[in-house]
């Protein structure tokens, strides 16, 4: 199956938003932490890299499907820790070489793999999927995590547990990406000569990716205050390798374990053994969580 234009269109933005955004982090490294950033022209020249880099990311959900453009972001890690490399002279060990193995073989798999995007026809469509009972209460029960950790945890264990910061940045980022996927196809079918800022819904869709995103970047700032570049990639590698990991355990755990005709009377006892081990795997993978 050939990749339509459209995803061809979608995926070169993508490719190009990891490049600028995953230089903005190298860029934006020289500056200093906590708010002062404000002051560093480092900083600045880094958050113009990342906003080119977003506005690319951004037109690229106009024409492929999410799922196409948003795992692709992790390509990001790999550019900056080329960069890295060379100019912040970080050295990158052999786990973070093998997770930007894996990031480039997910990428490419999803590449080849991305489904055709159904025509939407107006942003009315995209409401109508965002205010069924399923995606509000996700988002409600998101905005309540969010505002917990934000009020109560960030205070207190934000320097000191990255997962409480990238918590609060991924969660919000799941409620982003479908905004900025309503946007985007209104953008696109206004350019078409389909206005479709004559709806209120396409306004609340550009008022949530705002405060998303502005949220986002102030504690995407926090989270990376305290680490160099090597670290970063290492974890955001490691944490991808673990969920590989978890995933060939999951999907190979009931492998053996058809019924063969030829087998013999013990067969049954065989089988319950292995039922046994399959239980025994799926409570380690709990575990890992």
């Amino acid at each position: 199956m050939g990749i339509s234009p459209d995803n061809v269109h979608g995926l070169v933005l993508a490719v190009s938003s990891s490049v600028f955004i995953g230089s903005s982090f190298i860029v934006k490294k020289k500056g200093a932490g906590g708010h002062s950033y404000l002051y560093e022209p480092w900083w600045w020249a880094g958050m113009i890299v990342m906003i080119v880099g977003e506005i690319a990311n951004f037109a690229a959900y106009a024409f492929a499907p999410a799922i196409l453009v948003t795992p692709l972001g992790a390509l990001s890690i790999i550019f900056s820790a080329v960069l890295a490399h060379f100019i912040l002279k970080e050295k990158l060990h052999i786990f973070g070489v093998l997770g930007c193995v894996l990031c480039v073989v997910g990428s490419t798999s999803i590449v080849l793999h991305a489904p055709q995007e159904r025509a939407i026809e107006s942003v009315k469509e995209v409401w109508h999927l965002a205010t069924e009972p399923g995606f509000l209460v996700y988002s409600g029960v998101v905005l309540v995590v969010v505002s917990v950790l934000i009020f109560r945890f960030a205070p207190l264990y934000g320097q000191k547990n990255m997962i409480v910061y990238v918590g609060i940045c991924s969660l919000m980022g799941s409620i982003t990406v479908m905004s900025v996927k309503a946007l985007g196809i209104a953008l696109k079918l206004t350019f078409s000569g389909s206005n479709q800022f004559i709806y209120y819904q396409t306004w609340l869709f550009t008022i949530v990716v705002v405060f998303a995103c502005l949220l986002q970047i102030n504690y995407l700032n926090k989270e990376w205050d305290s680490q160099n570049a090597s670290q970063i990639v290492t974890e955001v590698c490691g944490f991808i390798t673990i969920l590989s990991g978890t995933f060939l355990l999951h999907r190979t755990k009931d492998m053996g374990n058809a019924p063969n005709s030829k087998s013999s009377p013990e067969t049954p006892v065989s089988t319950k053994e292995n039922s046994t081990t399959s239980a025994n795997t799926e409570e380690q993978q709990m575990a890992i969580f």
